[in-house]
């Protein structure tokens, strides 16, 4: 098998924002550079599109040391996290889906092609190449006419407590509806909630905006 070794970097400005990722592919004397920037998107998704990018340039099965600098990326794989969520049909647990549940699917068919050894590398830390794909990624970022990248926020939205009886998204525990105690002379808003959703087991409050009452006209 060949031996790889590749650098990536992931870049998103105001995180979500636009963003970009950058890759450096090294094969002996061989080097070859890939970017790409788009419109709103996060700095975890381009970390990972960026190892994916990497690994799909590759035209044969080979033997690959891959460099992040995102622990993200690096410990979803190496700790086994990725491999459990698709086992979990893409749940974190019980109430949440695991987010990035497209691009983490996509990168473990991509490893599952090569003998892949992902090693995490600080960041901004003088290391050439991962200077290199993060000046990349930046550019990509800054470019006009972005496309969309079409999977963010698609995924990792916790279930809202919308009725009393809904699970408590921290513990799972049935939320009961709870009436506080409001004292209006004094009050500083303009409104208070007349109920919220409580947790008796972790003690979690959920306001909603069903419970919202406005003490002033608008």
């Amino acid at each position: 098998m060949k031996k790889v070794t590749i650098y990536t970097d992931g870049s998103a400005r105001s995180n979500p924002g636009p963003g970009g990722y950058g890759v450096v592919l090294l094969y002996g004397e061989h080097r070859r550079e890939l970017s790409a920037g788009f419109a709103r998107t996060t700095n975890n998704r381009m970390e990972l599109l960026a190892v994916i990018e990497g690994l799909k340039a590759l035209r044969e099965s080979c033997k690959v040391d891959i460099y992040s600098d995102s622990q993200y990326v690096v410990n979803g794989i190496k700790k086994g996290w990725a491999e459990k969520w698709k086992k979990n049909n893409w749940m974190r647990n019980r109430f949440e889906e695991a987010l990035n549940a497209d691009l983490w699917g996509a990168l473990l068919n991509e490893c599952a092609k090569h003998d892949v050894n992902l090693k995490w590398v600080r960041g901004h830390a003088g290391n050439r190449e991962n200077e290199r794909c993060d000046k990349l990624a930046k550019s990509a970022a800054d470019k006009k006419d972005l496309p969309v990248d079409s999977g963010f926020n698609k995924s990792g939205k916790k279930k809202k407590v919308e009725k009393e009886g809904d699970p408590c998204p921290i513990c799972g525990k049935p939320v009961i509806k709870k009436f506080p105690r409001i004292r209006k002379a004094g009050y500083k808003r303009d409104y208070y909630y007349q109920f919220y959703f409580y947790c008796p087991d972790c003690s979690k409050k959920y306001k909603t905006e069903d419970g919202k009452i406005f003490l002033t006209a608008k």
